[in-house]
């Protein structure tokens, strides 16, 4: 308080404030705290409204989580005189708010509400930090006096480390709730993932997924299409979603899941690559889309009909001769076009010793610390020296070959693989 005997007002003010700073003290929701300090302030400093306005740094505006009688509003730090309170931090004082220019009208005439006086007062937190204003309408005493500023800078101490420490609060328990969904959506798309590959007689199979984020866009399955059939043809799938996280996963996910039910309909390959298209192009924004490659694989006849739809490059590596023989996508990604073209094209015969390599491009497109990226040469001299070896052991040693590749460069895109060898 200034020099001189405390008014009574000031004393029952004193009370209300250290009353107010024990409720503070207390955790509570941020819109109970909030509240707690307009109706405080109401009663301490005798103004008819109040709302606190939080500090956005990011978007340098100040906004409203309580307005008694008011919605919620946005205002610029440059403009009005809650703006000018939060860049000066100063406490401002006005009798008579329509004569002055920084005051704005439109609030006024959009809510009938008329504004004379008020008194604006900075929430300075801990380590000097900008948390919000705090703003009080129309004084009951006509105006805005020395006293009631010292009040409201008072309370305003007070509450601002209250509503800083109820932010950091509230941002945690946002940052938790965040980290436990993401963890139940790792967990749903791990687990649609294959533990163990269908047998397929005469072959064998290894596959591998780890996304760069806690969910990932990349998927693989493989079914068995006659279930009572030992020699059955097996369906071979490799998709990648643009992007990687949340989204991704979840177009992937659908991606599978359309395809199984397709499968259970009895649609053919070329079919069930239409109508996954179509529902796609339906479901995705523009500038999203799936590459996937999607093959039939007969055990009984060793030919494998594939599409790859901007899936690409397939390896397959031809033991007779000893060559890495490198394919391009057939056609374009899933979910881009209406019409989807699929040429025919000729099968992949898997000669005894055959080994058929699925990566998406997060393999090829690893790079080191110095911005070089794996490549396909890389994997391709690998499956040359490595290809005699079973499944298992070719897929571990690509993957530590990476890891020694990047050294300590982070992973920043998904890695799946799945590999297919005829037996010697």
């Amino acid at each position: 308080m200034r020099a001189g005997t405390p008014s009574l007002i000031d004393a029952s003010s004193l009370i209300l404030i250290l009353d107010v700073s024990r409720k503070l003290a207390a955790p509570c929701d941020l819109t109970e705290l909030l509240e707690l300090i307009i109706k405080t302030g109401r009663e301490v400093i005798g103004a008819d409204r109040g709302s606190v306005f939080l500090y956005d740094e990011e978007a340098k505006e100040l906004y409203s989580r309580v307005a008694t009688g008011e919605a919620q509003i946005r205002v610029s730090i440059d403009k009005g005189i809650a703006g000018e309170c939060a860049r000066k931090r100063q406490t401002i004082l006005v009798d008579d708010c329509y004569s002055d220019p920084r005051f704005n009208q439109e609030i006024d005439r959009r809510t009938g509400y008329h504004t004379k006086s008020l008194i604006t007062v900075p929430l300075i937190g801990l380590d000097d930090k900008l948390v919000g204003v705090l703003q009080m309408l129309n004084s009951k005493a006509d105006h805005f006096g020395p006293d009631e500023r010292d009040v409201a800078e008072l309370l305003a101490a007070q509450a601002a480390v209250a509503v800083q420490r109820t932010l950091l609060l509230e941002e945690r328990m946002i940052k938790l709730k965040l980290e436990h969904d993401l963890t139940i959506a790792r967990d749903i798309q791990q687990n649609i993932l294959l533990r163990r590959l269908p047998r397929c007689p005469g072959y064998s199979l290894s596959a591998f997924s780890k996304p760069a984020d806690d969910t990932g866009g990349d998927i693989y399955d493989v079914i068995r299409l006659e279930e009572r059939a030992d020699m059955s043809p097996i369906l071979l799938l490799l998709a990648d979603a643009a992007g990687h996280g949340i989204g991704p996963a979840l177009s992937v996910t659908q991606f599978r899941a359309m395809l199984r039910i397709g499968l259970r309909l009895s649609a053919d390959m070329d079919a069930l690559m239409h109508h996954v298209n179509q529902q796609l192009l339906e479901d995705l924004p523009n500038d999203r889309f799936i590459t996937a490659f999607l093959g039939i694989l007969d055990p009984t006849t060793h030919q494998l009909r594939f599409h790859a739809a901007g899936q690409g490059p397939l390896l397959h590596y031809r033991a007779a001769e000893g060559q890495v023989v490198w394919r391009d996508p057939s056609t374009v990604p899933l979910g881009m076009f209406k019409d989807l073209d699929l040429p025919p094209t000729p099968p992949l015969v898997m000669a005894p010793g055959d080994l058929l390599v699925l990566l998406t491009d997060g393999f090829y497109e690893y790079q080191d610390a110095a911005g070089q990226v794996f490549g396909k040469e890389r994997v391709g001299d690998l499956i040359h020296r490595l290809h005699a070896r079973p499944t298992s052991d070719i897929l571990g040693a690509l993957l530590a070959e990476v890891r020694r590749f990047a050294g300590s460069a982070k992973q920043i895109d998904d890695l799946t693989a799945l590999l297919v060898k005829r037996d010697a």
